[in-house]
């Protein structure tokens, strides 16, 4: 039976965005109102513009167009917690490096709300384990967190460019060369390890596998060093270092093995969205960024202007990034497990999205979007 919840209301700032994202935000909204009423709190969502559809808001206002309106800003930054739903697609693409893109939307919203760390779970649903490339036995029991640094290293290093280097092209001639540096500070490396160890310690098998290239790069000694430091810290859980070479391999060869796995953020970048392809679909994925300000979910797929106005989009990770919001901003545990219980049982009787069905689901379980999330809101009153 579900608890009341300490506070009453909760301010959610929501940013459906681009392509699929007014579609499937409108079902994470009737799955936060079904929460509410069980739960007896109030989380009252608020839409705001960000993205492609903030471009064209902003352009048609006859202001300079922008991708991260001042006031969404403001409003994620008052907020008790960020829903964003998805970004982008081809009508803002453009050669003009001055113009607004809607990806700086999400890279402005990171930044101005202090968002340091991604968490991204990769868990593999049974129902769906036929779904993935791997073999199914291969599967068994994967429930992967990865906690990714997510404002620091070659993304954001130093960088030189020189069109006429000296000796940069053949047989010694002037050539392009560009130079991206990877740097990190202890305190970058600190928080981020630190938050990897505490979620380690709440989980069932409290093992974190730090993930670097400490026999070829500094930065990755640095972050071992700190890892192996806090470890003392955090006698519970049980810390093993892997090379990110041989963690990629491991990751397809025997994911069960995994429990969290920390580290930087161009490894992050790669490591889980390989890892997002155990679970056979983007559609599967949810995301938390988190830090310093107001907390931003989302799904972990992009805006999918294909299939936009369809009704046939899997909301399946916008439900579970508003999980993921339940338990890590509004401290209401007990409701997240409440939306991953309904929606593996929903998967678990069969019914599917066209994105997970396969051959041998029947025509009459592949369900559109908003017919998928009545089905997890059904279990979600039983």
């Amino acid at each position: 039976m579900a608890t009341t919840n300490a506070r009453t209301t909760y301010r959610i700032c929501t940013l459906p965005g681009d392509g699929i994202g007014p579609e499937i935000m409108a079902e994470a909204k009737r799955v936060m109102a079904t929460i509410g009423e069980i739960w007896g709190v109030e989380l009252v969502c608020e839409d705001h513009l960000i993205g492609g559809a903030a471009i064209d808001a902003t352009r048609e206002a006859g202001v300079a167009p922008t991708a991260l309106p001042e006031e969404t800003l403001e409003a994620a930054r008052a907020a008790d917690a960020v829903l964003l739903a998805a970004v982008g697609g081809p009508k803002w693409d453009t050669n003009d490096p001055a113009a607004a893109r809607p990806e700086q939307g999400l890279l402005g919203i990171r930044k101005g709300l202090g968002l340091y760390l991604n968490l991204r779970p990769v868990h593999v649903f049974n129902a769906l384990r036929g779904a993935s490339s791997l073999k199914r036995e291969v599967l068994n029991g994967v429930d992967i967190m990865i906690v990714r640094e997510l404002t620091g290293g070659l993304y954001f290093g130093p960088r030189e460019v020189e069109e006429a280097r000296p000796g940069a092209g053949e047989d010694g001639a002037p050539g392009r060369w560009r130079m991206d540096g990877c740097a990190y500070s202890e305190h970058e490396i600190r928080r981020v390890l630190e938050r990897a160890f505490e979620i380690a310690e709440t989980r069932a098998r409290k093992r974190l596998c730090s993930v670097d290239k400490a026999n070829v790069l500094g930065t990755s000694k640095l972050w071992r060093a700190i890892a192996h430091e806090l470890a003392a810290d955090h006698p519970t859980v049980e810390l093993t270092d892997m090379f990110v070479d041989n963690c990629a391999m491991q990751l397809v060869a025997n994911p069960a093995q995994f429990d969290v796995i920390a580290t930087e953020n161009t490894f992050g970048d790669i490591l889980s969205d390989e890892a997002s392809e155990l679970t056979g679909s983007l559609g599967m994925l949810a995301s938390a960024s988190l830090g310093e300000g107001t907390s931003l979910f989302e799904p972990a797929h992009g805006s999918a202007p294909d299939i936009a106005g369809k009704g046939i989009a899997n909301p399946l990770a916008q439900l579970l990034s508003v999980s993921l919001m339940l338990r890590q901003a509004l401290g209401m545990p007990d409701a997240a497990d409440a939306v991953e219980a309904a929606v593996e049982d929903v998967l678990d009787d069969g019914w599917r999205t066209v994105d997970i069905a396969d051959e041998t689901t029947p025509a009459e379980n592949v369900l559109g979007t908003s017919a998928m999330a009545d089905k997890v809101i059904e279990r979600l009153r039983v």
